[in-house]
């Protein structure tokens, strides 16, 4: 999926609701360290956001909107997102 929308979607992690060590170990787990991550310790981004649990997705468009998703979608539907985003 990094191949197929690379240089045309950017995605960060936004980790929070924890303390910088569990956050990275996470990271490490489960082998998503391709992309940046942000800790977010404080809750400020998922506040600004309205991101009240895990998982949640943010698509934000190239003219600012904003897509919440609460819970998983999926790789297909993950894909299905960002391909809408490329396209708009």
């Amino acid at each position: 999926m990094q191949q197929q929308f690379a240089g045309q979607v950017n995605v960060v992690g936004v980790a929070s609701r924890d303390d910088l060590p569990p956050m990275r170990q996470f990271v490490t787990d489960t082998g998503v360290d391709a992309f940046p991550h942000i800790a977010d310790v404080s809750g400020e981004i998922w506040e600004a956001f309205g991101v009240t649990s895990q998982p949640s997705l943010a698509f934000i468009n190239d003219d600012g909107t904003v897509e919440i998703v609460i819970g998983a979608i999926g790789v297909d539907g993950l894909v299905e997102r960002m391909t809408a985003l490329v396209a708009s």
